[in-house]
């Protein structure tokens, strides 16, 4: 599932360059002891320098939320409202608007530009309507359907 978000935000990148200079799972880890050069420690490929430390943090995240979503929303189907959708505007939110800001992560959600709340908000929602769509793809191929 990380992988559309990563995809989604090729389209839409949510931050302007010199911000993402510097991005948010990097801030993270530099915040919590680690070097600048390991937390934009890359590997290359196709002659494109890949932040392999970043990626990692932010797959661990979408697949752990997402893996939450799948248990939470079969005990509360109320979770899975808009094919899921909600749940990943709920996760933008609670990420992007509280938790990163409240850490000094990113900047508070009032100072952040509007493309960025657009790219995270809409990126979120496609990232758990996928999630759920492959979530139901299994549950019909588990009961034979």
């Amino acid at each position: 599932s990380g992988l559309v978000k990563l995809g989604w935000e090729n389209i839409l990148p949510p931050r302007t360059p010199e911000r993402d200079a510097t991005n948010p799972p990097q801030t993270f880890l530099q915040q919590h002891g680690l070097t600048a050069a390991q937390t934009h420690a890359t590997y290359t490929y196709s002659d494109h320098q890949i932040p392999w430390v970043s990626l990692l943090i932010h797959f661990g995240f979408s697949s752990s939320l997402g893996t939450l979503y799948a248990v939470a929303g079969h005990y509360v189907p109320l979770f899975k409202l808009g094919y899921g959708s909600m749940w990943g505007l709920g996760v933008w939110a609670g990420a992007h608007l509280w938790a990163m800001p409240a850490l000094k992560i990113v900047p508070a959600a009032k100072d952040q530009p509007v493309e960025e709340h657009l790219s995270e908000a809409v990126g979120h929602m496609v990232w758990n309507t996928v999630n759920q769509i492959v979530i139901s793809d299994m549950l019909r191929e588990k009961s034979g359907n």
